[in-house]
């Protein structure tokens, strides 16, 4: 009943009211609105009293009865065919007859001038700001809204007519009497509102209002983003600006995100008529609630629409499997509670975003690095709507540099003898995998609440109540970041190898580094380092005269490695592989020298940009310099 109050800005408008026959005893004549009643057809297609002689005649038949009726007084210029459009009904596709009837409309000129400034001022605003042009263009040009509908279900207009006097009683509770002439005889209006009409009073009407005192109202209103799709802009959110505003004197939100619609993998809208549709229910029987959710908004970026693609469900599926295994991996293997308790103490001693590095090994500075980049990175894209960049900046931390890196890094450490090395490998783990699911439980939230339960570091309270990670800038270890991403790249360069020569992983081989800047943080990396370079020693030597001569050579930046391969490689394959570097290197340094002695790039490119050309030209030519170097040696 509290929507009367919109209708002190209501007016009825037409000038006939149309009902069909049966239904015209149920009024009198001249006194609703002191207009005639006059029956130009009923709801059956069959005529009415407007001209007695086609009364009761079909409408279509009538239609060529006056045409000849017409002709034969005269007043026929002329027949001729032409094409137009016609308004067809959606089911049965049958043509849809025009037909004036008497409706209730909503003055809007005033309420959309309030509703488009809010948005113009910045009390609300867009995301895509693209979508505003459409919000805007609805509101300068408003016309009256007619809020009125012939429908079974909704809310009931509340007016009331006296079939005495036909005066139009609006009330919020139901009239015992006119209040013009005191007649009971009363009826109420058969038509219910327009949906948009009542679901625009859904931000404040579902929080206490119009109580403005109740808790919920205080706590929440104005709502914070509204999540919509573009095309009930004009619909849905212009009015409900409308009303936010008048009865609130708020704007309902802050944000209005802007969201695409879900296309088939062919990229055309959903529809039973081209039978694309998919049945949201059947994929999360098969295949579960996250990975849906997961594969609606991978790779999406604000505003645009989506792809229904099968391929990506199935994406879904197997990390929902991964990070599934990752929890059974790290819980099968924890150890004692609270053991992992007074470590996390003594490694967070320092405050709660900073770390005792005496007892951290290096691969454990490395991933909390990463860590506290990723919570920094994923907080400003939610932050900033970016949703399908945070979800794929999650994925790719948690599958590539937690689970196939981190994970495989600490598995001696985890399995040796050192129980206080176990310790500090179990918090670790727990520490990053449940902040790891923090990130993800906006997106993925069944599989990461039932994991998070089973972390020792996170058990106080359920995940959704949990507070967000802080986002921490002041990386504290860029330093050993950057030296495991030299190991990484030293591992990936080394199983190459392996695999262009066939050399079965059984086979083992030693490892001799040339790197005087890192040789303490190599001895810290050895564990890891034999095992995922499938090597049985790792000797630091100081220069080329201790390598030997039938040795394959791998240039990291600074750090240079090298593998006696005498008994598992062929030494005139090695030296066709490192003419094919050599090659690349050479047409790597020709480019950076052109490009460098070209005085437009010089004097027009950012000088960062012509900085990091310089720079890469001088490691090209050095690591040009180290496969000649090594290529000499196999002659």
């Amino acid at each position: 009943m509290l929507l009367i109050l919109l209708f002190f800005y209501c007016v009825p408008r037409g000038v006939v009211k149309i009902t069909p026959a049966h239904d015209m005893n149920d009024y009198q004549a001249g006194l609703r609105h002191n207009l005639e009643i006059i029956e130009v057809f009923d709801e059956n297609f069959k005529m009415g009293n407007l001209v007695p002689e086609y009364n009761g005649m079909d409408l279509l038949e009538a239609r060529k009865e006056i045409v000849k009726k017409l002709d034969e007084i005269g007043a026929l210029v002329r027949t001729e065919d032409y094409t137009h459009n016609v308004a067809k009904c959606e089911r049965c596709k049958n043509t849809i007859e025009p037909k004036i009837s008497e409706q209730w409309f909503v003055s809007m000129k005033d309420l959309a001038k309030r509703a488009a400034d809010s948005v113009r001022n910045g009390e609300t605003k867009f995301v895509p700001q693209r979508y505003e042009k459409q919000y805007f263009h609805w509101l300068d040009n408003i016309q009256d809204w007619c809020i009125s509908r012939q429908l079974w279900w909704g809310h009931r207009i509340p007016a009331y007519y006296c079939d005495e006097c036909g005066h139009i009683n609006v009330s919020k509770t139901d009239p015992e009497k006119c209040e013009k002439c005191g007649s009971h005889k009363i009826t109420q209006d058969q038509d219910t509102l327009d949906t948009w009409f009542s679901s625009a009073l859904w931000p404040f009407s579902t929080l206490g209002w119009p109580n403005k005192e109740s808790q919920d109202y205080k706590d929440f209103y104005p709502t914070q983003t509204l999540v919509t799709g573009f095309d009930i802009i004009t619909f849905w959110i212009s009015r409900m600006m409308t009303q936010g505003l008048e009865f609130t004197d708020e704007v309902p939100f802050k944000d209005v995100l802007v969201h695409g619609i879900v296309r088939d993998s062919q990229g055309r809208k959903m529809s039973k008529t081209l039978g694309n549709g998919i049945d949201p229910l059947d994929i999360i029987e098969k295949n579960g609630t996250d990975s849906l959710r997961f594969s609606l908004l991978s790779g999406t970026t604000m505003g645009n629409d989506i792809r229904f693609m099968p391929e990506k469900i199935e994406q879904a599926s197997n990390f929902a499997n991964k990070i599934w295994n990752a929890a059974k991996f790290i819980t099968m293997n924890l150890a004692d509670d609270e053991d992992i308790i007074k470590f996390s103490e003594k490694v967070r001693q320092n405050g709660k975003n900073k770390y005792n590095p005496k007892l951290l090994r290096i691969e454990d500075k490395w991933i909390i690095n990463k860590l506290d980049k990723i919570v920094v990175e994923v907080t400003k894209n939610i932050e900033n709507y970016d949703l399908g960049i945070a979800l794929d900046k999650i994925y790719n931390f948690i599958w590539n540099e937690f689970c196939d890196w981190y994970i495989e890094m600490v598995k001696p450490r985890l399995y040796s003898e050192n129980y206080d090395e176990k310790v500090a490998v179990c918090f670790v783990l727990d520490y990053i995998f449940g902040i790891s699911l923090k990130l993800l439980h906006p997106f993925m939230p069944f599989v990461t609440s039932e994991i998070y339960d089973k972390l020792v570091y996170y058990n106080d309270k359920a995940l959704m109540v949990s507070k967000w990670p802080t986002p921490y800038e002041n990386f504290e270890f860029e330093k050993e970041e950057a030296i495991i991403e030299k190991l990484k790249k030293l591992i990936v360069e080394i199983r190459n190898i392996r695999t262009k020569m066939n050399v079965h992983p059984s086979k083992k081989s030693k490892l001799l580094i040339i790197s005087n800047s890192l040789d303490s943080d190599i001895k810290e990396a050895e564990e890891f380092l034999l095992k995922l370079g499938f090597s049985n020693e790792i000797a630091i030597v100081k220069d080329e005269s201790e390598i030997p001569q039938n040795a394959v050579s791998i240039v990291i930046d600074e750090l240079k490695v090298y593998i006696p391969f005498e008994e598992l490689v062929d030494i005139e394959e090695e030296r066709k592989r490192l003419e094919g570097e050599k090659a690349k290197l050479e047409a790597e340094v020709q480019r950076g020298e052109k490009m460098l002695s070209n005085p437009g790039f010089v004097n027009k490119a950012p000088e960062a940009k012509v900085n990091e050309e310089k720079a890469k030209l001088e490691n090209y030519k050095q690591m040009l310099t180290n496969v000649k170097e090594r290529l000499q040696s196999l002659k």
